[in-house]
């Protein structure tokens, strides 16, 4: 069995989720897959319009879940108006942390935390490259695997395997069992990680799906 991830590294549902998916790790593999909303022409340029619509999502994400949100990230990176929100090249970095070492869901946790903790532009490949390296990981090898990464074509395959399973947008989990594909309803489980994996260890036959899951749309966190 296989749990898949569909995220956004710049998605504050799937930061929230962060502990969720650490603590799933200890019962089953999981696969993350990049969902890219950021990407293109959905790229943006922090401005006071984005940091007044995004703050009372990141609130309610920060209450509805426990993680922590740092003065950094809503009083620094949201009022730099230099710095830009960009999906592809935390993603890429993710990829390549999965193709040199296998720990690319490691990555993306730091990242995670490196945006929302401490304001960080993590769409800028000086800070993927001191973070990879924070990790151990080669700063060469590291940059040239981002560099070759077909992140393009990942993120293609995320919203395929996404509408195939009937997601919503980001996080979305899926366990695959013998090639079939259930969504897991991780609403109920936000902020109680070894709850989840605890019932994900005694559940996972019997995994179903409701609406009440918090979520990121393929374009944007508009919840």
């Amino acid at each position: 069995m296989i749990l898949h991830y569909i995220y956004d590294p710049l998605c504050g549902w799937c930061y929230g989720a962060k502990p969720l998916v650490q603590a799933a790790q200890a019962v089953l593999p999981v696969l993350g897959h990049g969902g890219g909303m950021m990407t293109g022409a959905n790229r943006q340029t922090v401005s006071a319009q984005l940091r007044n619509y995004v703050i009372p999502h990141d609130r309610r994400i920060a209450e509805y879940t426990g993680q922590p949100f740092g003065e950094a990230y809503f009083e620094g990176l949201l009022r730099d108006h230099t710095a830009v929100f960009d999906s592809a090249p935390p993603i890429a970095a993710v990829l390549a942390a999965e193709q040199i070492a296998g720990r690319g869901l490691e990555l993306l946790g730091r990242l995670q935390s490196a945006h929302y903790v401490e304001g960080q532009r993590i769409a800028d490949e000086t800070v993927l490259q001191a973070l990879a390296a924070q990790m151990g990981l080669d700063a060469q090898v590291f940059r040239q695997a981002c560099m070759t990464a077909d992140t393009e074509g990942h993120i293609k395959d995320s919203r395929a395997l996404l509408s195939k399973v009937g997601g919503q947008g980001f996080p979305t989990f899926v366990l695959e069992r013998n090639g079939q594909f259930t969504l897991i309803d991780i609403g109920p489980w936000f902020g109680k990680p070894q709850a989840f994996a605890q019932w994900l260890s005694q559940s996972l036959p019997t995994a179903e799906a409701s609406s009440t899951a918090q979520t990121c749309g393929l374009d944007g966190c508009a919840h």
